[in-house]
Order: structure tokens, then sequence, then C-alpha cells
């Protein structure tokens, strides 16, 4: 019997598209600082703009980098896996041998940037949804592989295990 490994076929993140307006937002607070620091008479009132300028840095940057960093899906030979959460992990896995139906959905901006959101409903009260995944098309197509691949190898197993004879008797109901 071979058993077959699994490989890793995507590794995705959301499109990082996500990221130009916290990227112009941080620029523009960079290059205010850098021009506004140092003109006012009292120090206190530069020590006010180097804070606000450093906290919008947090809140409008770094916040939103770190949460794009911290979910991604991987896409395996066996699974769908999803991560995501910065201080507390959160891992959902959607194995291809239960079969499950793929949906793409775009906005006319990620339709430009051939991007869109991923739906996977496996029957669950509310779909599994890939949030702006890039090349959705092509995900989508790998999906339906991988998920026919595999009920293929299952089917055959079950096949296999129901052709052979079992070496026990059975009489009456007891073995």
């Amino acid at each position: 019997m071979s058993v077959q490994r699994e490989a890793i076929v995507a590794r995705v993140r959301s499109h990082a598209r996500a990221l130009i307006f916290p990227g112009i937002v941080f620029i523009a607070t960079a290059g205010a600082l850098g021009y506004f620091f140092g003109s006012f008479a009292e120090s206190w009132q530069n020590l006010a703009l180097l804070t606000a300028g450093l906290l919008l840095i947090v809140v409008a940057w770094f916040l939103p980098f770190f949460a794009w960093l911290a979910r991604n899906y991987t896409i395996t030979t066996r699974r769908v896996v999803l991560s995501s959460g910065v201080f507390v992990r959160v891992r959902q896995e959607l194995l291809h041998s239960r079969g499950y139906d793929v949906t793409v959905r775009q906005s006319w901006v990620q339709r430009m940037f051939g991007s869109g959101d991923l739906l996977i409903n496996a029957g669950h009260d509310h779909p599994v949804v890939l949030r702006d995944i890039p090349s959705v098309a092509l995900t989508q197509a790998a999906l339906h592989d991988l998920m026919e691949n595999n009920q293929n190898v299952v089917s055959m197993r079950r096949q296999r295990d129901e052709s052979h004879p079992s070496d026990e008797t059975t009489v009456w109901g007891t073995r």
C-alpha cells in the first residue's frame, strides 16, 4: 500500500493592494513630521506633534500591516488550512476528500487586479471565505482538481477494502 505524502501546493495571503492606503499614510505622516518638527516655538508642541505622528503611524500602518501578515491560507494536496490571528491564533482545516463547493465573488476593483473572494461551502452554516486572493481563477481551478483527485483516491481505497473478502467468518451475527 502506497501512502500519498502531503505536499504544499500554494501559500496565499490577501492581495497586497490592501497595504496601499496604509503605505500612503505612512509616507505622508513621515514627510509631515520631517517638515513640521522643530518649527514650533515651544518644545511641548514639537513633542505633541511627534507623539501624534507616531500614534498615527502605529494605528494606520503598523496594525493593518501585521493584520495582513497574520492571515494566510495554505493549500496542500490533502486540505486547505486557514490561519489567522496575532495574539490568539485560529487554524481551520478543510479536507479535499470531504467535497465542497467553490464559488468566486469579485468586485470591479478585484476584477481589475485578477483577485477575488473564494467562498468554500463545505455544508456548514456559513461558507469559509478566503478574502481577496490573487489569481483567484487559478486557485479555484486548482481546488477543483485537488478535490477531484482526493475523492478518486478515497473511492479507490473504499473499493479495494470492500473487494477483499474478510478472513473471519460470520455465523449468525457472531465472529
